[in-house]
């Protein structure tokens, strides 16, 4: 079989069986089978369940990881979906299908590379491969990533969201904001015995929009978007509310922390305090927990962090040079939303590039889909890399 055929079925078998978040069971057991077809010297399971398959050189170099999530989002409203979304149809150089570019198309092409770079040098490349197919990633960015460098110890990542076969530097990180005031419930029909959580809360949204949110040269703006608002007890049923909780997604640049974020949050409620001296209110990191298909709970603060390589550290003039003698560009990009690097790059230090098949604004849709032509740069382009990070 051709390795353009292997890639492709590979997909194929990939997409075919759901793996939505905390239920990536199912595909892991199939990884196991491939990556033994494919070769790898030794396929690991960890307790949140994430498969970590590797190959080892037989000279000295770096332990190189290729990391991509298994996990998709669920199909919401099959009927909108011209396609099966587990069926994996090919249609005009388009493979369509849920984790088509989200990214079960670039784990196959790591797999695939990986096993083709062993096989071209009989094993006599310098260092160890490692390829992480990561669960959860959908819900904790980063978190199950953890335990894959807890145990490998990677000297260099390269992600594999879709960066259209570029290569990326960097990206904003996320983190989920809760802000939440309160009151004294009573019945509404005597509504002054009472102090409303809800009047607060339009009280202080103002002043929260005020925030002067900051911007990067490179990565360019954080934002902070209210997602949700809520007031409790719900449904309120002839009764003040006691408390009104918002949601904000906040994305975040270099060098932002919880305690700077959550400072700036703090300033706007004293603001609003001044003309509200009733104003009861509290803001933090929103935190979340979710049970993997292996029975270990997963959980985390909602706080990811931003990362960005200097344009002139070595490994990325080394992953340039390696996209270039691919044939493909090695023009610097950057993701806008978030990925296991923020535990990589921001958390763990290591040195991490983004490389990978298709579209951002391709994730989560309906009909998602992969061009066959950007799997097989992509392809090409691990390969290449493979040979330069690890003669």
């Amino acid at each position: 079989m051709d390795t353009h055929t292997q890639l492709i079925s590979l997909l194929k078998e990939m997409i075919a069986i759901p793996s939505l978040s905390g239920a990536e069971g199912n595909l892991v057991d199939d990884l196991v089978h491939a990556c033994k077809e494919l070769g790898f010297d030794e396929v690991h399971i960890d307790r949140y369940g994430s498969l970590t398959a590797t190959m080892r050189g037989t000279g000295k170099g770096p332990h190189l990881l290729l990391d991509g999530h298994i996990d998709t989002v669920g199909v919401e409203d099959q009927a909108a979906w011209k396609h099966d979304p587990y069926q994996a149809d090919i249609e005009d150089g388009l493979l369509y299908g849920r984790g088509a570019s989200d990214m079960k198309g670039a784990l196959a092409a790591m797999l695939v590379a990986t096993s083709t770079y062993s096989k071209q040098t009989s094993h006599r490349f310098g260092g160890t491969i490692s390829v992480s197919c990561t669960v959860c990633e959908e819900c904790f960015e980063g978190i199950s990533a953890r335990l894959v460098t807890q145990r490998i110890q990677p000297d260099i990542v390269i992600v594999g969201e879709a960066t259209e076969c570029k290569l990326a530097i960097g990206q904003r990180g996320r983190a989920e904001i809760v802000v939440e005031t309160y009151g004294k419930s009573c019945h509404s029909s005597n509504p002054e015995k009472g102090i409303n959580a809800a009047l607060h809360m339009l009280h202080l949204l103002p002043y929260l929009e005020q925030i002067e949110i900051p911007q990067h040269p490179i990565l360019g703006k954080g934002i902070m978007v209210l997602t949700d608002l809520i007031s409790y007890p719900y449904p309120g049923q002839s009764v003040l509310p006691n408390r009104c909780r918002a949601t904000f997604d906040r994305r975040l640049l270099c060098g932002e922390t919880q305690q700077s974020m959550l400072q700036s949050i703090q300033e706007a409620i004293e603001k609003a305090r001044q003309n509200e001296p009733k104003l009861e209110a509290k803001a933090f990191v929103a935190e979340g927990s979710m049970r993997c298909y292996t029975g270990e709970e997963i959980s985390a603060v909602r706080f990811f962090p931003a990362w960005l390589m200097d344009i002139g550290h070595p490994v990325v003039a080394t992953g340039q040079k390696a996209l270039r003698e691919a044939g493909l560009s090695d023009e610097l990009s950057h993701y806008s939303f978030c990925t296991n690097a923020s535990h990589f790059c921001a958390e763990a230090g290591i040195p991490t590039l983004g490389f990978g098949p298709s579209y951002e604004a391709l994730a989560h849709i309906a009909d998602e889909y992969i061009s066959l032509d950007q799997l097989g740069l992509a392809y090409r382009g691990y390969v290449s890399l493979l040979s330069h990070v690890c003669p």
